[in-house]
């Protein structure tokens, strides 16, 4: 008798197989992938809706944030990784704009704040601040800032493919961990994809970006604040009369 798992009919001992039989089987076994693929799509997208209806939650309501932060970024070529440690303090006055300071102090301490359309990097070792214009690039800036604080879950739709990929504990809480892809070709020149680990009040508790040549980086918060009262003051950098200015990209 033949054998008919999985739907197939497969040869049985001591007859020949044909190429007739080869493309039956090839055929049936990749309208099965097709159809797997679909199923899993569906319950990837059904999983995210709850996420991303936290996410509608919470953004209405975002001003700023404050936390700890420990970032590690991994470096493909030399398949190393490094750490640094430090805070963070951000505010979103309108729904489009964001000012962040963000001070490491391990292992070194240096000082990044992005402000309008402009970076700007403080190194105290070397007193030196370097200032970056971001020109036509600042919206991307803002985007991949903002990513899960304040970003409702419909925008998050309309500019990437979203795939739930399950419940994690991340520094002590649950978490549920989406992958977004860019739907855009512009935003996949600079970022192969994103992943979100959404805490049950609808904020980011860890973001990972990864590069299109292997790299990424981890950014996790830990004593995670949301809408504190921060200043735009507590926001600025405080340099020396002497600091020596630096224009790496004009």
């Amino acid at each position: 008798m033949p054998n008919r798992r999985f739907g197939a009919t497969w040869p049985t001992r001591g007859r020949e197989s044909t190429p007739a039989s080869h493309l039956f089987l090839m055929d049936r076994l990749l309208r099965n992938a097709i159809l797997l693929a679909a199923v899993t799509a569906g319950l990837n997208a059904q999983d995210a809706a709850p996420v991303l209806a936290r996410l509608d939650a919470s953004a209405g309501s975002f001003q700023g944030a404050a936390a700890q932060i420990r970032r590690i970024t991994h470096t493909a070529v030399l398949n190393e990784n490094s750490e640094e440690t430090g805070s963070m303090m951000m505010l979103r006055p309108k729904m489009k704009e964001v000012k962040l300071l963000i001070e490491f102090v391990k292992p070194d301490r240096k000082l990044i704040l992005f402000r309008e359309k402009k970076a700007e990097i403080y190194y105290p070792a070397i007193n030196t601040l370097q200032i970056y214009d971001l020109g036509k690039q600042s919206s991307l800036v803002d985007q991949f800032l903002l990513l899960g604080f304040g970003t409702p879950g419909k925008e998050l739709e309309k500019s990437y493919q979203v795939k739930y990929l399950g419940a994690e504990t991340v520094e002590g809480q649950k978490t549920d961990h989406i992958e977004l892809t860019p739907k855009s070709a512009k935003v996949r020149e600079h970022l192969k994809k994103a992943e979100l680990w959404i805490s049950q009040s609808g904020y980011p508790l860890q973001q990972r970006y990864q590069e299109n040549s292997g790299n990424h980086t981890t950014i996790t918060y830990s004593q995670l604040k949301i809408n504190p009262a921060l200043s735009q003051a507590e926001l600025a950098l405080s340099l020396p009369k002497d600091v020596k200015r630096e224009y790496p990209n004009r």
